[in-house]
């Protein structure tokens, strides 16, 4: 083939592919950016309006503020992917339109292969509705620590680091992320909704006076009230119940306080040491063996 020969096929080509993205490649790449674009622009203002919404709040009750946001991360979460979805789709018709790829004749193959589908992912769509349901009915958000039931009667608990229509995401005690089908729920207990409660258990010896024991325990139980630490974590302050069981030379006397949700357990650890200081110095007998100078009485 002579060299002219080549160089007229070399431009026709050149011509050709000059024209087909002026036609055709520059709108698909238009689309494209620009669906990545709104995705990006999308994702930005519902994280603007979710930190608006938790800044206009800051004067409001503390419980309900963080169950507000806790419920709006977990709508925005499924607001987003719905969008960014919509978008993609919209994205890939358009697309294959502009390929030249017959969309309208994709109809009926693509009906035949979405039943096929839906038939074989029914576990998908109904991970999908029960996410919908939890999301809609607020059983449990972002940051909630929750105990989940399983089939088989297993149990997972931590707190929810993640949550969208499909899956739970489970921080638990060990540091180990538990991704949960949100079909698979069959219960979930969520100890972080409204408020949550502290409590403790103290042990004494029989001869103690339960009078005076509630008297003391009133009263640093007030005194832990108005410690600037946990004044922020506590609804009301801590008070006794009485005498929830009784051994062969001792009882035991249980003492509660409403905390704030996801709280509770902090406050029981401190009050823990707190009551028993307290009713040390005041003379009476802590049967419990604690002790509050070794090492494992501050895990």
């Amino acid at each position: 083939m002579s060299t002219d020969r080549w160089q007229r096929v070399v431009e026709h080509v050149g011509n050709r592919l000059w024209d087909w993205l002026q036609v055709c490649g520059l709108p698909v790449a238009l689309w494209v950016i620009g669906g990545i674009l709104a995705a990006r622009l999308t994702g930005w203002v519902l994280e603007v309006f979710e930190s608006r919404v938790t800044r206009s709040a800051h004067n409001g009750d503390a419980i309900v503020l963080a169950e507000r946001a806790k419920h709006m991360r977990a709508v925005l979460q499924v607001v987003r992917w719905s969008i960014i979805s919509a978008i993609g789709f919209v994205v890939v018709l358009r697309v294959l339109a502009l390929l030249g790829v017959p969309v309208a004749g994709l109809v009926g193959p693509g009906a035949v292969i979405g039943a096929a589908v839906g038939f074989g992912a029914q576990r998908v769509v109904q991970d999908l509705l029960a996410g919908f349901f939890i999301v809609t009915e607020k059983q449990y958000g972002y940051g909630d620590l929750v105990r989940l039931l399983l089939p088989g009667g297993n149990t997972e608990e931590g707190h929810v680091e993640d949550i969208s229509l499909r899956v739970t995401r489970l921080r638990d005690t060990d540091g180990e992320l538990i991704t949960i089908p949100n079909g698979q729920v069959i219960a979930a207990v969520n100890q972080s909704r409204d408020w949550a409660r502290a409590v403790v258990d103290i042990e004494f010896a029989e001869k103690v006076d339960l009078t005076v024991v509630n008297d003391e325990v009133a009263k640093a139980g007030e005194a832990f009230r108005e410690d600037d630490r946990y004044r922020p974590l506590l609804l009301d302050a801590p008070t006794p119940l009485g005498v929830t069981a009784m051994g062969q030379d001792s009882y035991t006397v249980r003492v509660v306080a409403r905390t704030l949700p996801g709280k509770q357990f902090e406050v029981a650890r401190d009050l823990r040491v707190y009551l028993i200081e307290s009713l040390r110095k005041a003379g009476i007998e802590v049967r419990s063996g604690y002790n509050p100078d070794t090492p494992e009485s501050q895990e």
